[in-house]
């Protein structure tokens, strides 16, 4: 089993946003869970990876337990592409030891080879503070080009072409499939049709989980 969640319970403040989640994720699973936005959604998948400590209730993921273990087991994409203020290379290896041929592949996968291509610096090019000097569908797809170069087990997906047009969207969608194959994924959002093909799809509603 890939992720095992157990009686998870979480606020903020005096605010209930999870109310006694329970979810097992077998391995391969792809799982996709819909809700409102602000409904608790981001809020599971920080958990889940260990970004957020648990307030009440077990997770285990990959038969980690603790945050730092379960984060080294998740690769995550969210809907705003969090980028350093570094050049490509660097924001696909995390500032970790790489081939060359390593992460040109992670590129390729990514929609990003044609790109980087016409660029004078290449992977070496400064994508500006927060990723200011890339388009949102290109740093969403550095975002994914990490997330595969670090080939862990476990996908976690916090609606990663919501806020990209639909041309953007339709890279953004292929760069996704080459990194989900293969792997456990678990995908929130609030549009039932990003989920299309999914194993599995829940919804979260008042804090509490459902089938539907």
């Amino acid at each position: 089993m890939s992720i095992n969640i157990k009686e998870l319970s979480f606020s903020y403040g005096d605010k209930l946003v999870l109310d006694n989640i329970n979810l097992s994720i077998q391995t391969g699973e792809t799982v996709g869970i819909i809700g409102i936005s602000g409904g608790g959604k981001s809020t599971l998948l920080k958990i889940v990876s260990g970004l957020y400590d648990i307030q009440s209730g077990a997770i285990s993921l990959m038969n980690a337990r603790t945050s730092a273990d379960r984060l080294k087991n998740v690769a995550m994409v969210m809907q705003n592409a969090s980028l350093f203020p570094a050049n490509i290379r660097d924001n696909i290896t995390c500032g970790h030891k790489m081939d060359e041929t390593e992460i040109l592949r992670a590129c390729d996968a990514a929609q990003l080879n044609d790109w980087i291509a016409t660029l004078p610096e290449g992977l070496d090019t400064f994508v500006g503070e927060r990723g200011g000097k890339v388009s949102g569908g290109q740093a969403q797809r550095i975002a994914i080009a990490r997330a595969i170069a670090k080939n862990a087990p476990v996908i976690l997906l916090d609606e990663p072409t919501s806020a990209l047009d639909s041309d953007t969207g339709a890279a953004v969608i292929a760069a996704l499939a080459s990194l989900t194959k293969s792997k456990t994924v678990l995908h929130v959002s609030h549009r039932l049709e990003t989920l299309a093909g999914y194993n599995r799809i829940l919804h979260l509603e008042g804090g509490r989980l459902y089938a539907p």
